[in-house]
């Protein structure tokens, strides 16, 4: 009977010690492989024009390379940040991410337009070469094509002000 008492403290100590270190992360801070390395290469068409296709060289850095799509409630709180960044002069690409191309191209209308271009990545495998989580994700590229740095989550006024726009900064000047 001691040793099964035993048994059960340790197992519910063990828990919450697991519970602890889970709740420590924070979801923002992914590690990405590809920091330091490459765009990956892809080919895909494009969004607003099917009939252009789009390489890993159509992407000009320094640029943020945004993933979003209209069924994602935090991209569309994110947008309004992204219109401001790029009437600022920081380009952006975005990744329209598992989406109906017509659904994005309304909401692009709706809620105005701030990249460079939309890569249709409807089936997510752009996405998938990217080590995406979900939507949003923003990926920091150098004036090489190199991923800087990977941004899980929304960009908001906060934190770009707290961290981000330090991080562009140093992008930029790489």
């Amino acid at each position: 009977m001691k040793v099964i008492l035993v048994l059960v403290i340790v197992i519910f100590l063990g828990f919450l010690g697991f519970l602890g270190l889970s709740l420590n992360n924070n979801p923002q801070l992914l590690p990405s492989v590809l920091e330091g390395k490459m765009i990956p290469e892809f080919s895909a068409s494009q969004l607003e024009n099917p009939n252009v296709n789009l390489t890993q060289a159509s992407i000009q850095g320094p640029a943020l390379i945004n993933v979003w799509a209209t069924w994602c409630p935090t991209c569309r709180s994110e947008h309004q940040m992204l219109n401001l960044l790029s009437q600022n002069g920081i380009p952006i690409y975005g990744i329209s991410y598992k989406d109906e191309p017509a659904l994005a191209l309304d909401w692009l209308k709706e809620l105005g337009n701030p990249y460079v271009f939309n890569i249709n990545d409807a089936q997510g495998k752009l996405g998938i070469d990217l080590g995406v989580y979900g939507a949003p994700e923003t990926f920091f590229i150098n004036k090489d094509g190199l991923i800087v740095h990977r941004h899980v989550g929304d960009i908001n006024p906060d934190n770009w002000k707290a961290s981000l726009a330090k991080i562009w900064d140093l992008t930029n000047a790489k």
